[in-house]
């Protein structure tokens, strides 16, 4: 099998047998929205097993599951355009962020925010930083008591918060601000119903956050720090394109630390080796954030739009298509990691697609493995006694694109 080539037509092929024939892609009319949103990983598990590559009416779009196939669409986004639906982002967020964009002009944007994102820059300055908000957030936490406390309302949200507060060069707004301009922002992003409520709420984040973001840019224009914010100015970018790419952040860089914080915790209490391996070997504390990562996919889809004809996994996919790379199908393949339905940390082989790849790959990877995987999570054990799920009270989950614990219920000592 190829991982990609080209025809002598000139149509790519990717994760297709060299002489297999390509096949019209199947519809998956047993996905529904509330299979989805009561256990999506068995819906793509599902898929990836009968229909790996297939049109799911529900999601008005074509949905790629096997690992294969989906790096190496991120592998070519001259045919697999990150410019999927950008019309409601632009609209969201006042411009067409780095997200939206490809090749030369992505990459141009991206350049100038990642040194202060890249694991250097997490040792030698937002460690430190990083430790202050999880320490504020656990006495918070702690004030709230062992008989009422809700790790993603008290704790994961909050560090989650104030971490992408200071990576945005905004430390002094409230974490709970950041938090509903997100929702706000995400919301907006995917109102494809053009739900009126929802996008009253995005203008008002939107206009807020500019009046912030106002102040924000001549403060760090004489005063600059390490934040994305101030290297985007320092780069000489238009204001326009780097309150987009604030948005942008302040969007998107909830949703997974949150989550993997909630998640880490969850899946040490569903499976008690594991959490005995953790706690006799701190050195284990980044697979488990990997392995989170991966097991959990707290961003299960990645949008595309097809710029030319295509032919994925021996199927036949058209110019002009809407499709989904469901990242939480991919890892969960057998074909791309051993026993991927299993929750382990001794894995020799770590690899996922949790952050993406590619070009696209998630930019706040690596604060997400000094915020969460290095510091939040082993507070929680370190600092409180016998810390522990709740099991007396409900937990839930929420989402199938975003996916996470909405509650999780924690007491201790």
């Amino acid at each position: 099998m190829t991982t990609s080539a080209m025809t002598q037509t000139g149509v790519l092929r990717i994760a297709t047998p060299d002489d297999g024939t390509p096949k019209p892609v199947p519809v998956a009319d047993w996905v529904t929205i509330e299979a989805l949103r009561k256990d999506s990983d068995a819906v793509y598990t599902r898929l990836l097993r009968e229909s790996p590559v297939a049109w799911v009416p529900v999601m008005k779009r074509i949905l790629i599951c096997p690992a294969a196939a989906c790096t190496a669409a991120e592998q070519h986004a001259e045919v697999f355009s990150s410019q999927a639906g950008a019309a409601h982002m632009v609209r969201a967020l006042g411009a067409r962020p780095l997200i939206r964009k490809d090749g030369a002009e992505h990459s141009v944007e991206r350049k100038n925010i990642n040194p202060s994102l890249r694991p250097k820059s997490m040792l030698e300055h937002w460690s430190e930083i990083f430790e202050r908000n999880a320490a504020l957030s656990l006495e918070e936490l702690r004030a709230i008591g062992p008989c009422e406390a809700d790790l993603n309302t008290h704790y994961a949200a909050p560090v989650a918060a104030r971490n992408l507060a200071a990576l945005v060069g905004l430390p002094h707004v409230p974490w709970q601000t950041i938090a509903r301009w997100s929702r706000d922002f995400i919301a907006g992003s995917g109102n494809v119903t053009e739900n009126a409520d929802v996008w009253a709420r995005c203008e008002t984040a939107k206009a807020e956050s500019t009046e912030v973001l106002g102040e924000a840019f001549g403060r760090l224009r004489r005063e600059p720090d390490r934040s994305i914010t101030s290297l985007m100015l320092e780069a000489g970018m238009p204001e326009e394109n780097v309150r987009a790419n604030v948005l942008l952040a302040i969007s998107g860089g909830m949703n997974e630390p949150q989550h993997v914080t909630t998640g880490s915790v969850y899946y040490l209490d569903q499976y008690p080796a594991v959490r005995t391996a953790v706690m006799s070997d701190p050195q284990l504390w980044t697979a488990l954030f990997e392995e989170t990562v991966r097991y959990l996919t707290p961003i299960a889809i990645l949008t595309r739009q097809t710029t030319a004809d295509v032919v994925v996994a021996g199927y036949d996919i058209p110019a002009g298509s809407q499709v989904g790379l469901v990242l939480a199908a991919a890892n969960k393949d057998p074909d791309f990691v051993e026993d991927p339905h299993e929750f382990r940390l001794d894995r020799k082989d770590r690899r996922h697609v949790g952050f993406g790849n590619g070009p696209h790959l998630c930019a706040g990877k690596w604060a997400a493995q000094a915020g969460i995987g290095r510091i939040a999570v082993p507070m929680l054990y370190r600092e409180l006694p016998h810390f522990r799920v709740d099991h007396s009270r409900p937990s839930a989950w929420d989402g199938f694109i975003f996916r996470g614990l909405s509650k999780l219920p924690v007491t201790w000592d």
